[in-house]
């Protein structure tokens, strides 16, 4: 509801649970959007602020614990219903502490009572004390056996732990520094503010590591007292009256500690702010600041209590960054002072608990429904759409459409008809009414070309005469347009024979449009006319005529339009032949191909290539096919092919007088020193001749061209470069007459004699390896042969067939055993052999000299 502040200002309030949260950043002209949202912790809650004030409050994930001026305790769900209640005292509650379980509580109170006792459990500590007790705090893993400890503040500060007798022992950790107002354990880490400044004590090593002292002394510490907050287990934040100060706690280095704490505390930023701070809180790297402001009346000189402020604050090493300010209109702001609030947050979400004596609101990060709903609310419609496709948890589906409505109609209403069809998607959803009625209001604006890209076509469909409706629009002004869109759109959407007539109606004005034969073309194939399909694309040389082929297996149709398609493409066509020819065989394709040879020899090429002995039966044919369209590719062909007749092939290359392909023929066919005849008088080329004569490995085909080239110098220099490794040159040059001029005849001796030396060379290297191979193996067969042989009770003479091991091992006893691996008793062993001292086995020397040889050694 916008009105004015007390200031003049127009600011943008808002009413929820009559709070009223004025935004300063959020003003009716300002498209800033707000980084909070508020609400008022109600249900229980109202009731007890209505007979009571709220005194503390501590947060937990579970549940919260609420602290009140008359003495009690309730424990509440994170709606504001209470649970259990606390008759704790007659006078107000100062601190309400929980451990991280939410198992254990620790209250003290006014009056100097302390209680701390299990919510589950009966165990507890219950002590009166003769002055006021402000603070108390348990250790975070109170629950733990190891961890029963917890300290109160008053004028000093005391530290209880549980010893191994189940009694408590009470230590002080500080005093003499007036009242202690405040206190927060973390981890080893405990601090606490007293009139003096900020001092944290290490738990586990039993020190104080630092004081931090209070800035603005003037300030009365119990009407300002100071606010602690630790962000994480090394890291303090300080506020008190207008000063902010983030500490570090940092481990020292051991060369440094001496008689030092092994900790110290660093301030990393530090700052001054334009109000006094009644509470802080983490928000990432951010700051929660809650202010308590006093501000001047413009009537009378003197100050007035304004609402208090919730801040969020970038925190810099030198100041800070102001990111968002809201002022909350909480219930009695008026009579509140700067202790009266307090700052409490949930850890395990982004919750900020602003407790008042009485009232409390809940402050809460904006998730993707608020902004959706700012956006909507400032006219924001593009990025309103383009938020809600990305959640739409809690917004309603029929808010956005109607607004998105909205949207599309100013967007016609500016002419930007383009941009209004593309938001149909996103707004209409799959609502077929709405849908229809945009496409009727496109139609009466003159506008259906615009939304016909945008129209559903999956799941949700129109009626059919909608697209047809805007089909036949295109086909009277857009060929093309209709043709896009019979490609894009399935055929299931309109009726397609309607769609078929209203085309051939416009072809008997323009019988020739490519454009509109194409698509009846497309027409015909989604009909499963596809021979009249076919004949629009051979027709037109389509390049699709060969996926449709394929795709609807139509080559029964083309048996006879063979030569349309090789007209048209003829690597496709062969191709798309060759790869079916169980649909089409070669014979067919020959008998349609007989009146174009040119296209039959591509065809019979593609064969040949493929399979040597496919199209064996037309080889004959194919000689005259490339003698006449492809000569380049005949030489090959009659190396490759073991079917074709030599002598037709020999008949037409000598009519076409092809000597490479001549020479060729008559090598094959044994006549080899005609050939080499016809490449030395016809080709007039040595090297031919000379490689020619190597192919075939004939004394008689070298000496013919010895004899053909001993007149002719070129040719004798080429036989002199050539013919060393084949033809010993010495018989070449005895024949050369004396006196003939040779050409490069020195460089050609040169050559002979190195390649001399080569194959000497050579030679001389062939008997090193062949020297070290054998000295290799017959190292090797030492070896073999130096290796002992196991003789074991299995083991048997090879003479008398008996056991080689005797029975009693103590007698002596001798055994021979040769390399073959037979064995005998030395006494079974026959004379010596021929050669004095060498004894050879007889078994394996009986089967070198014959049969019974063995035999008549053993008789012997």
């Amino acid at each position: 509801i916008p009105i004015p502040c007390q200031q003049g200002k127009c600011m943008n309030l808002c009413q929820c649970n009559n709070l009223y949260i004025i935004d300063e950043s959020c003003c009716i002209d300002s498209v800033e959007e707000p980084k909070l949202k508020y609400e008022r912790l109600a249900n229980g809650v109202t009731e007890i602020l209505q007979k009571d004030a709220a005194s503390c409050m501590t947060v937990h994930d579970k549940f919260l614990a609420l602290g009140t001026h008359f003495g009690k305790v309730f424990l509440l769900d994170i709606q504001g219903n209470v649970t259990q209640k606390f008759e704790i005292s007659p006078v107000r509650i100062n601190q309400i502490s929980l451990d991280e379980s939410g198992e254990h509580v620790g209250i003290c109170s006014e009056d100097g009572k302390v209680q701390v006792f299990g919510l589950y459990t009966r165990e507890g500590f219950h002590e009166n004390f003769d002055c006021p007790v402000k603070v108390v705090a348990l250790h975070p893993r109170f629950s733990s056996s190891n961890y029963k400890q917890f300290v109160t503040g008053g004028n000093k500060l005391l530290l209880y732990e549980r010893n191994w007798l189940n009694r408590w022992k009470t230590s002080t950790l500080h005093e003499g520094e007036g009242t202690i107002n405040n206190v927060q354990w973390r981890a080893n880490l405990i601090a606490w503010a007293n009139n003096v400044g900020v001092k944290i004590y290490d738990i586990s090593t039993k020190q104080r590591i630092t004081n931090v002292s209070r800035d603005n002394v003037s300030l009365r510490p119990d009407m300002y007292p100071c606010s602690l907050c630790w962000k994480d287990n090394s890291t303090l934040i300080i506020g008190w009256g207008s000063s902010v100060k983030i500490c570090a706690v940092k481990e020292r280095d051991h060369a440094e500690m001496r008689d030092l704490p092994s900790r110290y505390v660093e301030i990393v930023s530090a700052f001054e702010t334009e109000f006094f701070i009644s509470g802080l809180a983490p928000l990432a790297d951010q700051l929660v600041n809650l202010y308590f402001v006093k501000e001047n009346s413009d009537h009378v000189e003197e100050e007035f209590r304004a609402r208090p402020r919730l801040d969020i604050i970038q925190p810099l090493p030198e100041g800070f960054e102001e990111l968002s300010s809201d002022a909350l209109t909480v219930r009695n702001f008026q009579e509140n002072e700067c202790r009266d609030y307090r700052l409490e947050h949930s850890e395990g979400e982004s919750l900020f608990y602003i407790i008042s004596p009485k009232d409390i609101v809940v402050a809460k990060e904006r998730d993707q429904d608020d902004h959706i709903d700012w956006l909507l609310d400032k006219k924001k419609y593009e990025e309103a759409l383009m938020a809600a496709e990305i959640s739409f948890k809690n917004v309603k589906r029929h808010e956005v459409q109607k607004i998105g409505m909205a949207y599309i109609n100013h967007l016609v209403e500016k002419g930007d008809y383009d941009t209004a069809a593309r938001k149909c998607q996103k707004v209409l959803g799959k609502n077929m009414e709405l849908w229809e009625n945009e496409v009727y209001r496109f139609k009466t604006i003159g506008q259906l070309k615009a939304i016909s890209q945008y129209l559903p076509r999956g799941d949700l469909r129109l009626r059919p005469a909608i697209y047809e409706m805007i089909l036949n629009e295109f086909l009277k002004t857009d060929y093309e347009g209709f043709a896009t869109l019979i490609r894009e759109w399935p055929g299931e959407l309109y009726n397609n024979m309607t769609v078929v007539q209203a085309v051939a109606d416009h072809l008997k004005k323009d019988p020739t449009n490519s454009t509109l034969l194409t698509t009846l073309a497309e027409l015909y194939t989604y009909d499963q006319r596809y021979d009249r399909a076919l004949e629009i694309y051979l027709r037109l040389r389509h390049k699709d005529v060969y996926q449709l082929i394929h795709k609807h297996n139509l080559f029964s149709s083309i048996e006879d339009k063979i030569v349309l398609l090789m007209d048209f493409d003829k690597e496709k066509a062969v191709d798309m032949l060759l790869d079916n020819e169980d649909k089409i065989s070669t014979e067919r394709v020959v008998e349609e191909l007989r009146d174009r040879p040119e296209l039959l020899h591509i065809y019979l090429h593609k064969l040949f290539k493929r399979d040597h002995h496919k199209g064996q039966r037309y080889h004959e044919r194919q000689i005259g096919l490339y003698a006449e369209y492809d000569r380049p590719n005949l030489l090959p062909f009659l190396r490759d092919s073991i079917h074709c007749p030599l002598e037709k092939a020999l008949e037409i290359c000598q009519e076409r007088n092809f000597v490479e392909e001549t020479v060729f023929l008559l090598s094959r066919m044994g006549n080899c020193r005609r050939a080499l005849q016809m490449i030395m008088e016809e080709l007039e080329d040595v090297d031919k001749a000379i490689e020619f004569a190597k192919e075939q490995d004939d004394v008689e085909l070298w000496e013919d061209l010895i004899s053909y080239s001993i007149d002719k110098p070129p040719f004798i220099t080429g036989l002199l470069n050539n013919i060393g490794t084949h033809v010993d040159p010495i018989l070449l040059i005895h024949r050369i007459k004396e006196g003939m001029e040779i050409p490069n005849l020195r460089d050609s001796l040169v050559k002979i004699l190195h390649d001399y030396n080569l194959q000497i060379l050579l030679r001389e290297g062939c008997k090193k390896i062949l020297v070290a191979d054998s000295l290799s193996l017959l190292q090797k067969m030492h070896r073999s042969q130096m290796r002992g042989v196991r003789v074991d009770e299995g083991s048997i003479c090879e003479s008398c067939h008996t056991s080689i091991l005797p029975s009693d091992m103590a007698q002596n006893f001798s055994v021979a055993v040769f390399h073959c691996r037979h064995m005998f008793h030395k006494e079974c062993l026959p004379s010596l052999g021929t050669i004095p001292g060498v004894q050879f086995c007889n078994i394996c020397s009986a089967k070198r000299r014959g049969p019974g040889s063995g035999i008549l050694e053993m008789k012997k």
